[in-house]
């Protein structure tokens, strides 16, 4: 299992005294996020204060935490900035990893909780501040730039083209099988999302600094329903669409009605949303998603999550699900 090739959870509560001053800490591991190079906690000190506990693999300053600590600093309440180490720093390297510490926000995030309407109203004017903001170049050419790449395209189609059909595994059987069954579906969404690609390769939109994976699940609202937007593992300048997409997107088969739609953009303001754009990044979320989740299923360390990943695999297909939502984005476009 990935937790054997990480600290020990002793030497984890030593660091956080050490360098925080996070005295006799108790530590909660949390299964959130798929990245397996990294893992959560929870660390509830005798000061009865808790904090977020981020262990990843290697050392690295993730423009991430610039990113968190710029916002933050422009006066952005929605951002959670890091916890500085006794010597200032926002990062602590640990033998092989990097510790990373914020506020432990107790709270719900978009998946579990519904949004008032005058949180969808705030998350459009926190979006709308984050996507005219302007970026400072030290951080701006440190950041991925949109490129549309075939990366997934080609993985998902490459399924197709050297699958072969597993055997002594009834997750991957199924897999197999669903793939197979839906082969015309799968194949509609990696291809218009290459013609829609290729078509944008051309066009020169504005980009702004994106989150690039706002769905509900990094939307946390706090017990004083205070609204946080979390995990900046993937910031990018690309255009505002590849953020837009996920208002009304329906990522886990939440945030799909037009009325939240429509509050959401009460807070961010009249826009003009390029749909080919919005088409586009619907289609290859999808197309990602898809690569993710079969490597994910396929991988037996996965453990007893592989059922609860299947299970958010088949929900993109269901009725309003991000597929159903995707096409009828497209449909809306050509006619």
């Amino acid at each position: 299992m990935i937790e054997k090739k990480f600290l020990p959870e002793e030497r984890i509560m030593n660091c956080l005294e050490a360098n925080y001053g996070i005295k006799d800490a108790v530590l909660t591991h949390l299964p959130l996020g798929a990245d397996m190079n990294a893992l959560i906690y929870k660390a509830k000190a005798s000061s009865k204060l808790s904090y977020f506990v981020k262990i990843k693999m290697g050392h690295h300053h993730d423009i991430s935490i610039d990113i968190v600590e710029f916002l933050h600093n422009a006066g952005l309440k929605e951002i959670i900035a890091p916890v500085q180490t006794n010597q200032g720093h926002s990062t602590l390297l640990v033998d092989d990893f990097t510790v990373i510490v914020y506020p432990f926000i107790e709270g719900q995030d978009g998946f579990s909780r519904h949004l008032r309407h005058d949180q969808w109203v705030t998350l459009g004017k926190a979006l709308r501040q984050i996507h005219e903001i302007d970026i400072p170049l030290s951080i701006q050419n440190r950041l991925r730039r949109e490129t549309y790449s075939p990366k997934w395209r080609k993985i998902v189609r490459s399924l197709y083209t050297h699958a072969t059909h597993p055997s002594g595994d009834e997750i991957a059987m199924k897999l197999w099988t669903f793939l197979k069954d839906n082969a015309t579906t799968i194949h509609r969404l990696v291809d218009r999302a290459d013609q829609l690609a290729q078509k944008l390769q051309t066009h020169s939109p504005l980009f702004v600094l994106c989150h690039s994976d706002i769905h509900g699940g990094n939307v946390l609202i706090d017990k004083d329903d205070s609204l946080y937007i979390v995990d900046w593992d993937e910031p990018m300048m690309a255009p505002k669409e590849r953020d837009l997409m996920f208002i009304g997107g329906g990522v886990a088969n939440v945030w799909n009605k037009p009325d939240e739609e429509m509050l959401f953009y009460q807070g961010y303001g009249k826009i003009e949303v390029n749909r080919e754009l919005l088409a586009y990044y619907r289609y290859e979320r999808i197309v990602e998603d898809i690569a993710d989740y079969r490597q994910m299923l396929l991988m037996t360390t996965a453990g007893e999550n592989r059922p609860i990943l299947f299970k958010h695999f088949m929900d993109m297909f269901e009725p309003r699900g991000v597929v159903d939502i995707a096409f009828k984005t497209d449909d809306e476009m050509v006619s």
